[in-house]
């Protein structure tokens, strides 16, 4: 299956806007009960994926307190660690400056029939930074294309690469982040720069917004979860990663 041809991301209108999300609760029985299921449903395709040449690459993005770290843990918490890797990438190395800022990816790829997930990704050159000015326009403006070819290789490669954007609304960012203020255990959890990119919202939600138009794909669709609700969205990226797998594994099963 090809990458190049644009498709809607999933979870989002077509023309729609992040801040219009439908932000869904859900009940405490309800959230254990599915997300045991959907742990359990992972675990198995995790098995099956082993011994095939298929990987799994698992992206999310979305901004500061959305609750990806959550979503990742619940994903991760049931599966054969021997086989499941996460990276949380942060400001790239001395080195890794010297390089395509595609370079400090390549190694971080899984090997077939295993799974990798990136707590943020090579999309940094198009969300922070372009609205902080770290790239250039002309680099992040043609960063769309190599990002959709590298996508491409890896898909044809026999990848599975499911990108999922967490969103919150600006109120309850606030919230998050006068709780990790006040606690302790969380504060590490805050920093100014989280500050200083909340004052740039509408510039952040416009670069996620074109992210979309330009790189979901047919092979590499975003999906796009409404993540108000820490149950409800820990469901919703659960059921995602299933239904995908499940869609890549099916002809091997």
């Amino acid at each position: 299956m090809l990458s190049g041809k644009a498709v809607n991301p999933v979870g989002l209108r077509k023309g729609g806007h992040l801040d219009d999300l439908d932000h869904r609760e859900m009940s405490e029985p309800e959230y254990k009960a599915v997300l045991k299921d959907c742990q359990l449903e992972l675990l198995r395709l995790q098995r099956v994926l082993s011994e095939t040449k298929h990987s799994v690459i698992v992206v999310f993005e979305g901004p500061d307190a959305a609750g990806k770290g959550g979503a990742i843990k619940r994903v991760a918490e049931r599966l054969d660690p021997r086989l499941f890797r996460v990276h949380s990438i942060v400001k790239p190395t001395e080195e890794e400056y010297q390089h395509h800022y595609l370079w400090r990816f390549w190694n971080k790829l899984p090997p077939r029939g295993q799974m990798v997930v990136f707590d943020r990704s090579w999309y940094g050159r198009v969300l922070v930074e372009r609205v902080e000015g770290f790239a250039k326009p002309a680099e992040w403006r043609r960063a769309y294309e190599e990002i959709n070819s590298f996508e491409r290789c890896l898909v044809e490669d026999g990848a599975l690469v499911v990108k999922l954007y967490l969103h919150i609304t600006k109120e309850e960012q606030l919230l998050r982040f006068k709780r990790r203020q006040a606690d302790p255990y969380k504060h590490w959890k805050i920093n100014e720069e989280d500050w200083r990119n909340r004052r740039k919202w509408s510039q952040h939600n416009a670069a996620a917004e074109d992210m979309f138009r330009k790189t979901s794909t047919r092979g590499a669709p975003w999906q796009v979860v409404p993540a108000n609700y820490k149950w409800y969205a820990r469901v919703r990226v659960a059921k995602a990663l299933v239904d995908a797998l499940g869609r890549q594994l099916k002809s091997v099963q």
